[in-house]
């Protein structure tokens, strides 16, 4: 079987590497042969986390030589999509796809059709119904989580399906004990998710008071007075190490929209290297976050406080909660478990 990935963003891009790059390999042992073809260079990512201007005469060039690999279509058994082809463009090439009975499979681990259907720019409005017609069209849409799925099957889609999104297994190490005579409150992501990080500044900075800790932020360069703060480039090589010498991980989110479509991967991180968690009830961590099983919820600034105080103050707790989140991401949201059930719906469409 022959299927062409088509994703949003080279390995740079984390929704590609995470929800197509790093099936390939497993996939192709497995008797399925990928190639992908990412969208948006990768120049375009590091643009984009530098906060520089976006340069559209690349993204045109990008865009051309997308509608270029479009008419190798045909040679394939599947197209595997990440989100759509064409962001901010109708739906006319999926249609089209449709149309010439071309099966494709649309893969989301974020709400993007709140892009357009929530929109306030007037050519966005446009498209308000875009992702819809791209669920429609296909023959399978693959979700990340429960709250996309909703949307596909609201939207008419003939076959829907929830796989989380999950780490590989071999690459995650269970990080041993640390020495140091002070706790480190981990929290990895991109510049467009560090405003999230606010939520709990209050809540770090009264604990800074009472216990020696600092805040590690993997991929983002910030300051905050009166609270440490160590930033760190991230790099898929050192990713897992620097979560590794985490004590807790932490994933804050408002409670919108756009944040209910998220997949929870900063916490599946953690928790694949057996450190305990604390994140906002919000969409999907609901289900990944066990309430004192493997870390805690909290909405206020004194749950939070109450959380990581409940953490600082018991080891025992912390490495139990660790080993429980492990064991967790074990059984679900890992690459040895999602790859086989990706493999049987390709080739059932395949048949």
């Amino acid at each position: 079987m022959r299927v062409l990935a088509l994703s949003r963003y080279g390995r740079l891009g984390a929704s590609s590497r995470m929800r197509i790059y790093q099936y390939v390999p497993v996939l192709q042992a497995m008797g399925i042969e990928v190639e992908v073809s990412p969208l948006l260079s990768d120049n375009y990512i590091r643009r984009l986390y530098a906060e520089q201007t976006t340069n559209w005469l690349g993204v045109f060039h990008d865009y051309l030589m997308r509608a270029v690999r479009l008419l190798s279509a045909k040679k394939f058994d599947l197209l595997w999509i990440e989100k759509e082809l064409f962001p901010n463009l109708p739906a006319w090439f999926e249609q089209a796809l449709r149309a010439l009975d071309i099966r494709y499979v649309v893969d989301y681990d974020d709400a993007i059709f709140h892009n357009y259907d929530l929109s306030s720019h007037p050519v966005k409005r446009l498209l308000i119904d875009k992702i819809d017609k791209v669920m429609r069209h296909s023959a399978l849409v693959v979700c990340g989580n429960a709250y996309l799925a909703e949307r596909a099957h609201s939207a008419g889609a003939h076959h829907v399906e929830i796989i989380p999104t999950v780490i590989d297994l071999e690459r995650y190490e269970v990080g041993g004990p640390l020495s140091r005579d002070h706790f480190v409150v981990g929290w990895i992501g991109s510049p467009s998710t560090a405003k999230y990080l606010d939520l709990v500044a209050p809540a770090l900075k009264a604990l800074a008071m009472e216990f020696p800790l600092q805040l590690r932020v993997i991929g983002v360069q910030f300051s905050w007075p009166g609270l440490d703060v160590d930033c760190r480039s991230w790099t898929e090589d050192s990713e897992v190490d620097e979560i590794r010498d985490f004590d807790i991980g932490i994933m804050p989110l408002i409670d919108s929209s756009w944040e209910r479509g998220k997949c929870g991967y900063k916490l599946i991180q953690c928790m694949a290297c057996g450190k305990p968690v604390i994140a906002s009830p919000v969409g999907v961590n609901r289900e990944i976050v066990i309430d004192d099983v493997n870390g805690y919820l909290a909405s206020t600034a004194d749950e939070w406080i109450q959380a990581f105080r409940a953490l600082f103050l018991d080891a025992q707790s912390r490495a139990a909660m660790g080993a429980q989140g492990r064991r967790f991401v074990e059984e679900k949201y890992c690459l040895q478990v999602t790859t086989p059930r990706l493999a049987q719906l390709f080739q059932h469409l395949d048949e």
